[in-house]
């Protein structure tokens, strides 16, 4: 599965995507704790990595982060920039950001990189290390699992990590791993997340 296979799945579905899960009432207020206080300790730009509909990148600006949201997908860049006019949002895929090195603060991929196959998923993060400067922070969530291992994802297929793998994944690239979570919501899948510093 590649980014572009993935946009266009998500494209196809973008409507009943952002109905469901298009605002930030419909995240997880632990979510919200996680996400704000590590944005609110970058120190410079931030780049919403994979925004979808827009609503995180909207959030952190309203917030005071300088933040900007990057999406391969059309049908949610035209809704992020009708619905949040104030905020900053572009085409771009994980594996090729658009920025220079060591250009950002820190990177948020939340939930943006579930459904890039395990062979693959270096190449992102080698782009996340390559744009992200020494000391700036990385932000990961995902589905947390015992394997890695495939699932059906509504939209598409989706890969489960245990946090241990996915965390040595992120070492290799060139970060440092400082904290994680895991945790189980009612009716929903696993949740985890990896908070990472750039190395060097």
């Amino acid at each position: 599965m590649t980014s572009a296979e993935a946009s266009a799945a998500y494209g196809r579905r973008s409507s009943e995507y952002i109905d469901l899960l298009g605002t930030i009432d419909a995240t997880a207020s632990r979510d919200r704790d996680l996400i704000g206080s590590w944005a609110a300790a970058q120190t410079g730009p931030i780049l919403d990595v994979g925004c979808g509909p827009g609503h995180w990148t909207n959030w952190l600006r309203e917030r005071g982060c300088d933040v900007e949201g990057v999406d391969p997908t059309p049908e949610f860049l035209d809704h992020a920039r009708k619905a949040f006019p104030d905020s900053r949002f572009r085409a771009a895929a994980a594996e090729d950001l658009g920025v220079g090195d060591s250009g950002l603060a820190g990177a948020l991929a939340w939930y943006s990189l579930i459904h890039t196959p395990p062979e693959r998923i270096h190449r992102a993060f080698a782009e996340l290390a390559r744009t992200v400067r020494p000391g700036g922070g990385l932000l990961v969530g995902f589905f947390e699992g015992p394997a890695v291992e495939p699932f059906d994802h509504a939209v598409t297929t989706g890969y489960f990590w245990p946090v241990d793998v996915l965390g040595g994944t992120i070492e290799d690239a060139g970060f440092t791993v400082v904290s994680s979570e895991t945790r189980t919501d009612p009716g929903v899948r696993a949740h985890g997340a990896i908070a990472a510093t750039r190395t060097g």
